[in-house]
């Protein structure tokens, strides 16, 4: 009895860790290849599978075409800490030999991978995989839909 106590404790504990996909209300969709991201955000409106912000802070998710380290680079752009900009009275020669290098990110990514990310966590909540025929606006809407509809599927439960 105490061993089932503490394996239903610990799986609770695990369920309030992060949030379940069931918890995704808003999303933001990052722009995709071939237009797919204004395809979706049609899809997903339309069919009210989620709320498509264009502001990402008020989004509690991110939908991507790509995850790695092109992600991470997009979104510290858009969820870093603002800071105040420097003051150029204050800068010296110094100060610029000693900045960090920027790092260049790869723009290259798999075709017809889809994420969903949280976006406190960056934990990858859903993901799909649907290969485009061909780069047609027809094509990208096929996709959209069938992107769309498998989303709702898995956000309505398993």
């Amino acid at each position: 009895m105490k061993l089932f106590v503490a394996m239903l404790a610990a799986a609770m504990a695990q369920g309030a860790a992060g949030p379940e996909i069931a918890d995704v209300k808003t999303v933001y969709v990052l722009p995709m290849a071939n237009g797919l991201d204004q395809f979706l955000a049609i899809r997903l409106t339309t069919d009210n599978v989620l709320q498509v912000v264009t502001d990402a802070q008020r989004a509690d998710s991110i939908l991507t075409d790509r995850i790695g380290p092109a992600l991470d680079a997009r979104l510290e752009e858009l969820y870093a800490p603002k800071t105040p900009p420097p003051d150029p009275a204050k800068n010296s020669d110094k100060d610029a030999m000693s900045a960090p290098a920027k790092h260049i990110v790869p723009t290259s990514h798999a075709r017809g991978t889809i994420f969903l990310v949280d976006r406190k966590t960056r934990n990858v909540l859903w993901s799909l995989y649907v290969l485009p025929k061909n780069t047609s606006p027809g094509e990208m809407n096929h996709v959209a839909e069938r992107i769309a509809g498998k989303l709702s599927k898995d956000l309505k439960g398993k």
